[in-house]
């Protein structure tokens, strides 16, 4: 019970741990250092710690597909020269990565990266950085650099030093270099935005853990409703209201039989947890295999469910718990009782179970499977507790009968389309094309017209006899909404954003027939559109985006396309997009100081995440700002929340800030 306790505070205060905004991340921390292994050859050795949870891309990506790569760049090397290329202490990841539609490698946890050199002169100055980009599964920070400098002799140190002292005194200049349309980024359009006042908004990204719980508490209450479970509800009650001396008694074996139940649920969550741990998990939800053997599972658990065939545990696994919960006394004796229902009922519960599983899995989060086993197991033992508490509620609790079937053949319906989402990942990630949305949406249109029409008694499955044309009102509304959602899906084919269903049905760039179309004008370049907004008058809505943001694109789908928000947007901002991840070259690069360092900003992606960091000290996406004509913030910031209102909020007060 301790660890059951410590979950519990663990998952409540995880519910509870919000960033207030979008912070500066910086998932890879960086160690670089100067091994000489003889008098004239040396290594510069490069170790990177990632994030839990993080990737960083390797140096054999390749740049057109997407992220950017690992490389080394050396800005000066004189007295030395390089020998052979880089080499990593171990091998990268190499995955088909949906997103980008290509193959790409990574590493986790960390890495050492070595470049070999040799001396040809004693006084040696070797200036450089390394560049590299990172992501996780729902957000990518921009590519960035990490400088170095390593130099050899006395006068070499002493032209380093008066080097920075003229750098010292030339800060201002060498700060505001001079590009292509006249950006200077000390000017007031770049300055940092002074963040008092203003509403600092929560992110979304703890909603998952949400989601699993309750997800996993509703499966527990459909377990409930199967032949394998509720049939045992008024035998166990009786059992402990016979057995207990007192109604007291009855009722604490009853909640240690309930606690019972969680444990033993909350121990396989746990085992899962502890075996797999966050990174394989994480690994798990963007795996083409492991999303093919989990569309595979879901299928057969379907099967079973219309009839097929039983998934079962060996009956000497439950006849030798069941022995051993006769033969003990107490708590013991419980605990085993518990532990035989579990087993018992597996043949209906399994697939479920297994069904929660692979998506508490699949999201990546490491506390998924045992906070998903907790709010399942906490479902199925709640009735225990009550019915023991208020046996008078047995006697109108619905009977055991054929509607237990019933649950089991919907459940069954329900898996075969939840298994098309697991196949339409690995479809994606293959480049298959035999799932694209229009097939998708195709074949969860006539699994849930064959639902409602079995809900109607138009048919049965043979395991469970002829259909039965005599229906009730509660079936009889459950085949309507199974039968409207089919209609609701057919717009779909033609291309309709169906955003209810948006998170599991494919991209609609895979779809070859849309008639669907709506776009905002969009300004990529920071100056140019905010001149536009000058001369129209309006507040600047900036969205720092990036090609290889997957939250970016759930924001444009879900919100942004929203027809009011999207009206709101048009007839209200300028539209100002910057993607982080831009590979373009600048006219001529920028230098900037930050953090003490001088960086170089080289490309048009480069100099919107500088502007980020810079002005916003941010560098997460998505990230949406509103500012007035001269770059003063006035609603904001935003980041990933799919609630319209909230986002309709943040765009109203940047109307009503923009006119005062």
């Amino acid at each position: 019970m301790r660890r059951s306790f410590f979950l519990i505070l663990t998952f409540i205060a995880a519910m509870f741990s919000t960033q207030a905004f979008a912070q500066i991340v910086n998932p890879v921390k960086w160690s670089i250092d100067l091994n000489m292994t003889d008098d004239t050859h040396g290594q510069i050795v490069m170790k990177a710690t990632i994030q839990d949870g993080w990737h960083m891309y390797s140096n054999e990506v390749d740049p057109s597909v997407g992220p950017t790569p690992l490389s080394l760049t050396f800005s000066t090397l004189e007295g030395a020269e390089l020998v052979g290329d880089l080499k990593a202490s171990k091998e990268s990841v190499k995955k088909h990565d949906d997103m980008f539609d290509a193959d790409l490698s990574w590493w986790i946890d960390e890495v050492t990266i070595t470049q070999d050199f040799k001396i040809t002169d004693k006084s040696y100055n070797i200036d450089g950085y390394i560049r590299f980009s990172a992501c996780n599964d729902e957000n990518c920070v921009p590519p960035a650099k990490e400088s170095f400098s390593f130099t050899s002799g006395a006068s070499a140190a002493a032209e380093t030093a008066q080097a920075a002292a003229a750098d010292a005194n030339n800060d201002q200049a060498d700060a505001a270099p001079v590009v292509a349309g006249g950006t200077d980024p000390n000017g007031a359009l770049w300055a940092p935005v002074d963040f008092t006042g203003t509403d600092q908004q929560e992110t979304g990204d703890t909603s998952s853990m949400w989601y699993i719980f309750f997800t996993c508490f509703l499966g527990g209450f459909v377990a409930l409703m199967t032949p394998c479970v509720w049939p045992m509800i008024p035998l166990t009650v009786s059992f402990f209201l016979k057995k207990g001396k007192s109604r007291a008694k009855s009722i604490t074996d009853a909640f240690i039989y309930g606690a019972s139940i969680i444990v033993i649920y909350l121990a396989l969550g746990l085992i899962i947890t502890a075996f797999f741990g966050a990174s394989a998990l994480n690994a798990l939800s963007t795996s083409a295999v492991c999303n093919i053997i989990f569309f595979l599972l879901l299928v057969v658990f379907a099967i079973s469910f219309f009839g097929a065939f039983d998934i079962k545990l060996p009956a000497s696994w439950s006849n030798k718990i069941d022995s051993t919960a006769e033969k003990t006394t107490g708590l013991l004796s419980i605990f085993f009782m518990a532990f035989t229902l579990t087993l018992v009922s597996f043949s209906c519960t399994g697939p479920i179970i297994g069904t929660l599983l692979v998506e508490a899995a699949s999201t990546g989060d490491k506390f998924g499977p045992a906070i998903g086993m907790f709010g399942f197991s906490l479902a199925l033992a709640i009735p225990f507790c009550l019915f023991a508490m208020f046996p008078s509620w047995l006697q109108s609790a619905p009977k055991s009968g054929g509607w237990m079937n019933t649950v089991k053949v919907v459940l069954g319906f329900i898996e075969l389309a939840l298994s098309l989402k697991f196949l339409s990942v690995a479809d994606l990630a293959y480049g298959w094309h035999i799932l694209d949305r229009e097939i998708f949406l195709a074949l969860w249109i006539i699994t849930f017209v064959l639902l409602g029409l079995y809900l109607l008694g138009k048919y049965n499955f043979s395991h469970y006899g002829p259909a039965d044309s005599s229906i009730g009102v509660f079936r009889f509304f459950l085949a309507m909404i199974s039968l409207s959602f089919a209609v609701y899906l057919v717009p779909g084919l033609w291309g309709a954003p169906l955003k209810g269903v948006s998170a599991f049905v494919p991209p609609l760039y895979t779809q070859d027939f849309n008639l669907y179309e709506r776009a905002l004008t969009e300004y990529e370049d920071y100056e140019e559109g905010m001149r536009v907004a000058a001369q129209e008058g309006k507040p600047v809505l900036i969205d720092f985006s990036g090609y290889g943001c997957v939250n970016c694109r759930k924001m444009e789908g879900a919100v942004l396309d929203n027809e009011g928000v999207h009206n709101m947007i048009n007839d209200n901002f300028v539209v100002i997009k910057l993607m982080v991840d831009e590979k373009r070259n600048l006219p001529q690069p920028m230098v900037v100081e930050e953090n003490g360092k001088k960086v170089t900003l080289e490309t048009y992606g480069d100099k919107w995440s500088y502007l980020q960091r810079h002005k916003f000290q941010a560098n997460a996406q998505p990230y949406y700002v509103i500012v007035d004509n001269g770059g003063s913030l006035i609603s904001g910031p935003f980041s990933y929340d799919e609630n319209i209102p909230r986002f309709t909020e943040f765009l109203d007060k940047g109307i009503k800030g923009y006119k005062k």
